[in-house]
């Protein structure tokens, strides 16, 4: 039987060099029926969604494919301690 391991959240930092911004988390939208809709990037990490592994993955594919400024953010995976 395989458990579902959930202590994973998905984090976008800033490209820019400059800038030390603060990372932001995923906060996963579902449809009642449980369907992923899409992420919203919230700066609160006890708000964001702990995920398992595949749900991360669909995010940061998601968000990779999605936001118009994808390629501004560096989007990784990472475990609920760090």
């Amino acid at each position: 039987m395989e458990t579902n391991d959930q202590r994973y959240l998905v984090q976008q930092n800033k490209v820019a060099d400059d800038a030390k911004a603060a990372p932001v988390f995923a906060k996963v939208m579902r449809s009642k029926e449980g369907k992923f809709e899409g992420v919203s990037f919230i700066r609160n990490k006890e708000k964001a969604t702990v995920m398992t592994v595949a749900e991360a993955q669909e995010a940061v594919d998601w968000a990779t494919k999605k936001k118009g400024n994808a390629k501004d953010y560096v989007t990784k995976i990472i475990c609920v301690g760090q």
